[in-house]
């Protein structure tokens, strides 16, 4: 390595973090604020948070950290538990499609909560290292699942490897030499969640991408290792078998590969959904125009299937069903994410007249992108077939700014007042230039209950 996990965790500054990385996280900051918005309103997060509340607190003499989007106070890592599984259970969440997961929905509510708790035991982060944390966090993780992806064979959650991101940046926080940091990141990636992607899509429930235990296994690691606890070597970081994934650290940032998503479902379903949108705006078509419809995708997206999800849970793992609401309703935002959806009997009609084909083409080049065409058989008798198309929202066709505050509105209106949503757009377009009054306000913001 041209310089060592652990070298790059002590000496990067925020001075050494280029422009453009910096404009990734002021983007991700925001996206992953409006998606805890909606987040806060599911049963999973009332679920977790009531149990962080109950079983995972801290006594009153110790610092804690308050839960996002509620108030309440809990531990670090309870309060990091609560934030991840919160983000996670709208899967609309940043993500990185060259490991298959996501980091923002563990960063962002661990990073907070141990800012909260250092800010409570007389430490406080401005703007600036909050920045710099989450850069950390985001890079070292993203490096951490391509290597665990490219050197075991099973596909594990995102969890399993955005612990190491979390921990190695909580101990940056904490002020760990380099032997404290390796400690840290080892106990993350041997405790952190190993979870079976695969049978949360063929089983979809409430398990989700393994966030929700990855940010707290993250937290927790950094201060056992604070503590004394030994867990060295992160064999995802710092073995000679996965070297190639770490040879130009600080040198080229996968942090640039970050995506973001159109739509609240799995990043699988959504070159389907944007062919069929392009589709239907390019043809003049209604969805009683369509007889049915045919996706022709790579392997993995195919066991997403779903064409009668009974749930939520079960919707979010889905492309049949998400392609008959964008056929149906031309969108897929606050409004399609509440039960009635589920009970649409246009939409039904469509996901039981869709069918869903793997490809050895697509399942061979869905790497670092995601593939898929769409074909509409149409009541005329006509058909129209969409060109191989990977997600709008990928680095190479990114969502603007606009888009993305667009999304932002679609999914939190009604849910925070118009104000509240323009401040904390307005303050995360440039998060790392607040001042520390200005940077507190816009904590507030992520603090305060929906609702309120």
């Amino acid at each position: 390595m041209t310089q060592s996990f652990t070298d790059f965790m002590v000496n990067t500054t925020y001075g050494d973090i280029p422009e453009d990385v910096r404009k990734v996280m002021r983007r991700s900051l925001m996206d992953t604020i409006g998606v805890a918005v909606i987040g806060a309103t599911t049963e999973i997060s009332g679920i977790v948070r009531r149990y962080a509340d109950e079983f995972w607190n801290a006594p009153d003499h110790k610092p804690r950290a308050r839960m996002i989007m509620d108030g309440r106070r809990v531990s670090p890592a309870g309060a990091a538990f609560a934030g991840a599984f919160m983000i996670d259970s709208i899967d609309a969440h940043d993500g990185f499609s060259p490991a298959k997961g996501h980091a923002g929905s563990a960063v962002f509510p661990a990073l907070l909560a141990v800012m909260e708790e250092r800010r409570g035991a007389g430490q406080p982060m401005s703007a600036q290292d909050f920045m710099l944390a989450m850069v950390l966090a985001y890079e070292v993780g993203y490096r951490s699942g391509l290597a665990m992806h490219g050197t075991v064979s099973d596909y594990h959650t995102s969890g399993a490897w955005n612990a190491v991101g979390v921990a190695s940046a909580t101990a940056r926080i904490l002020g760990l030499d380099r032997e404290g940091i390796a400690h840290a990141a080892g106990i993350a990636e041997y405790h952190g969640p190993r979870s079976q992607m695969m049978r949360c899509i063929d089983f979809p429930t409430m398990l989700r991408d393994g966030v929700g235990w990855g940010a707290p296994t993250g937290v927790a690691a950094a201060y056992m290792a604070q503590m004394g606890f030994t867990g060295a070597p992160a064999i995802t970081a710092e073995s000679d078998e996965v070297k190639p994934w770490w040879d130009d650290l600080g040198d080229r940032w996968e942090v640039m590969e970050t995506h973001y998503k159109r739509y609240p479902v799995c990043r699988w379903a959504h070159p389907a959904l944007d062919a069929i949108e392009e589709l239907m705006q390019v043809h003049g078509l209604v969805h009683t125009d369509i007889a049915r419809m045919r996706i022709q995708t790579f392997h993995n997206a195919t066991r997403l299937a779903g064409g009668a999800p009974k749930n939520m849970d079960e919707l979010t793992y889905s492309i049949v069903y998400p392609a008959a609401m964008m056929a149906v309703r031309g969108k897929i935002g606050r409004e399609e994410l509440l039960d009635d959806v589920l009970h649409d009997p246009d939409i039904q009609r469509l996901a039981q007249a869709t069918e869903l084909v793997k490809t050895a083409h697509y399942t061979e080049i869905s790497t670092r992108k995601r593939w898929a065409d769409v074909t509409l058989y149409l009541k005329d008798g006509r058909k129209v077939q969409s060109e191989p198309k990977t997600p709008k929202g990928d680095a190479d066709d990114p969502l603007s700014d606009a888009e993305l505050e667009a999304k932002f509105d679609l999914l939190t209106d009604g849910l925070i007042t118009p104000q509240r949503g323009q401040e904390i757009k307005d303050a995360a377009r440039e998060f790392d230039a607040l001042n520390a009054a200005d940077f507190a306000h816009l904590l507030e913001n992520v603090y305060g209950a929906v609702g309120g």
